[in-house]
């Protein structure tokens, strides 16, 4: 990247240069378009790789979220997985909203919107979210963003997040603890330095805007797995 890029830039300084590249995607291989300027644009990094290996399969319909999209591996998997879902490419780089554009088109995938993150409209409630956050943008900035997409959690369903377990993984398992009680966040898998964190929503959780309670939430974590 050129010195005033970042993947989570809006608009990357650097010349927009496209290249193809092969991806392995929902058990098929795919020749899809890459470019500079955003995160991994060469492959399915290491911990996104980790997240699609321990998800169960995406909900078959609803709205669905891929926080943080990138150039759209994770989307682009909900959509190949769930072809009656909706859904929701999210990311604050352009050049990266552009790519998962070239790409679900280049597919044949018209179910898949890639949006900025002010762009998705306010009363849409999400089946599951999928995501590798920005743990770069800083603690405030991912804090600022997860309090804005978690609680669109629909009762009953499941957001699944990786974090490097050296970029504070656990810190973050405990705030989220802290912050939802609306939900119950365990560690649902670790591999290759990574964690897995599934958030639940029951099914008969209160609406977000009503669960007001500051109480840490004690859950469970499952035990956790030798590193592959």
């Amino acid at each position: 990247m050129a010195s005033g890029d970042h993947y989570f830039s809006s608009a990357p300084e650097s010349e927009l240069k496209l290249r193809p590249f092969t991806v392995r995607l929902a058990g098929q291989t795919y020749e899809l378009t890459t470019a500079n300027g955003i995160f991994s644009p060469e492959r399915v990094d290491t911990g996104t790789r980790v997240l699609l290996d321990h998800v169960p399969s995406a909900p078959p319909g609803g709205q669905l979220l891929d926080l943080g999209c990138g150039w759209g591996p994770l989307a682009l998997t909900l959509a190949l997985e769930s072809p009656h879902a909706t859904v929701w490419a999210v990311d604050v780089n352009n050049r990266a909203l552009d790519l998962v554009r070239r790409n679900a088109q280049k597919l044949g995938l018209t179910n898949v919107n890639a949006s900025l993150p002010d762009d998705v409209p306010a009363d849409v409630m999400f089946t599951t979210i999928w995501s590798n956050p920005p743990i770069r943008v800083g603690k405030n900035e991912l804090h600022n963003l997860l309090e804005k997409w978690m609680p669109r959690l629909e009762p009953g369903s499941d957001a699944w997040l990786v974090v490097q377990r050296n970029l504070g993984s656990d810190s973050l398992h405990r705030w989220m603890q802290g912050t939802f009680p609306q939900l119950t966040t365990t560690r649902a898998a670790t591999s290759k330095g990574y964690r897995v964190l599934r958030a639940r929503r029951s099914a008969g959780a209160a609406p977000a805007e009503a669960a007001e309670s500051p109480e840490l939430q004690q859950s469970p974590e499952a035990p956790e797995a030798p590193e592959a």
